[in-house]
């Protein structure tokens, strides 16, 4: 049966047909100039038929199997016409010798051994690493691992961390040393305490900034840091009323001054300076406003710090120790139900006492002030994280070591500060 053509055709091909001849081929051309490639003698009908047959030897017997003269004919190395080579073929595979063409150097090397046992293997005679001190030639005991195996060095060994994962002598050392810059000036010179706020506001604009600009954002750092300490001072010179002037003039600011940058990435850099604007100058005007009231501004300072550590210790205690049943395990999985009952607890309690001891308040009314107060924070908290997760960041910044950065901490301070300075309008109202 004839094939039949793929391309449409459904005649025989040529050569399946004896009433076509086939037509001859065009190679090898007879109308050559002679000795072209044939060295002027006719191609014999086996030239090519003979694996070792290349190319003649006239055109510099670039083949060692071939001899001078250019017949084409292929020659053993012992054929006398072969012996007016410089050097006999050598090695395996017919290569010429080192010293006979420059054009092949790696001919010259030395051969590769096959067996290490010359000095050129030092390498052989050393004892191979073993992975603990059991002498060689014994099997290490099984079952339990060895001690000092997988041991940690370096600063992973010079860091211990607690439960929680931190640095606790560096959270510990930290954590006292920005007690005491809050609390000496807040007491001794409040006015200082103002410079406090205005360099932490600065500082959070910086990290907030920074975070969001992992996400492609880009919001106007020098009207966002500048507005925000104006917004400081005027809220505590001014009072309330100020406060939300300042976050105008920031957002009109930030606005003003990204024109200049072109419209590409507006409406997104725009939106994170209003974000940046709102959560930290305006939220941290608030510590302003409670130390700028007269007589005890400084005390409602401390009560409001008080409840806000009262409320991180407790429900950090609670969690590490009861922790169960996840809060938010998508925002913050460390979180548990069983941590938010000890931090409303612990704030509860504390806030009950201190209040009915500086301000003469129910201690009901200290308590209801408490649970507010770490309810915010923990809110505040939660919204930290879920920016953080949202960028893809484990901390704001470095700058504080076994904290994170300064918004790390100041994160369930800023929700708490207005709720706050609103209860203790009301539990404890400014005289005058």
């Amino acid at each position: 049966m004839s094939s039949v053509d793929p391309y449409g055709s459904a005649e025989p091909r040529n050569w399946e047909r004896p009433d076509r001849p086939a037509p001859a081929l065009p190679w090898p051309d007879r109308d050559l100039e002679p000795g072209s490639w044939t060295n002027g003698s006719a191609v014999a009908p086996d030239h090519y038929a003979d694996p070792r047959t290349g190319p003649p030897a006239d055109t510099g017997a670039a083949y060692p199997g071939h001899a001078p003269g250019g017949t084409g004919r292929f020659r053993e190395p012992g054929d006398p016409a072969y012996a007016d080579r410089r050097a006999p073929v050598n090695g395996r595979n017919g290569h010429r010798g080192p010293d006979e063409d420059a054009d092949y150097p790696t001919a010259q090397l030395e051969p590769v051994r096959d067996d290490p046992a010359g000095s050129e293997y030092p390498t052989t005679q050393l004892e191979p690493v073993r992975d603990d001190a059991t002498p060689a030639g014994q099997e290490p005991p099984r079952g339990r691992r060895q001690p000092g195996r997988r041991r940690a060095t370096g600063a992973a060994a010079r860091q211990p961390s607690g439960r929680a994962g931190r640095n606790l002598p560096a959270a510990i050392g930290v954590g006292v040393a920005l007690g005491a810059l809050i609390l000496v000036p807040l007491f001794l010179y409040p006015p200082a305490f103002l410079l406090v706020i205005a360099g932490a506001v600065a500082v959070g604009c910086w990290e907030t900034a920074r975070a969001v600009g992992r996400a492609g954002a880009h919001p106007p750092l020098v009207p966002l840091i500048a507005g925000g300490v104006l917004t400081v001072g005027l809220a505590w010179f001014a009072g309330p009323d100020a406060l939300t002037l300042g976050l105008a003039v920031t957002l009109l600011g930030t606005l003003v001054w990204r024109l200049g940058d072109g419209p590409a990435g507006f409406r997104r850099d725009v939106t994170a300076a209003a974000l940046i604007a709102v959560y930290v100058p305006f939220l941290g005007g608030f510590a302003a406003l409670l130390t700028a009231a007269p007589d005890d501004g400084p005390l409602r300072v401390l009560v409001t710090l008080v409840a806000v550590a009262l409320s991180d210790t407790g429900g950090y205690a609670a969690g590490v120790n009861f922790g169960r049943h996840p809060m938010a395990p998508t925002i913050s999985p460390k979180k548990s139900w069983e941590g938010l009952a000890g931090s409303l607890g612990a704030a509860a309690l504390g806030s009950a006492l201190l209040i009915w001891l500086l301000f003469d308040v129910a201690p009901w009314w200290g308590a209801l002030f408490g649970v507010a107060v770490s309810a915010a924070a923990v809110i505040g908290d939660l919204a930290e994280s879920m920016l953080k997760r949202d960028l893809g960041v484990k901390d704001m910044s470095n700058l504080l070591p076994g904290h994170g950065g300064l918004m790390d901490r100041l994160d369930s301070v800023l929700f708490a500060l207005p709720t706050a300075y609103l209860l203790l309008a009301v539990f404890a109202p400014v005289a005058g």
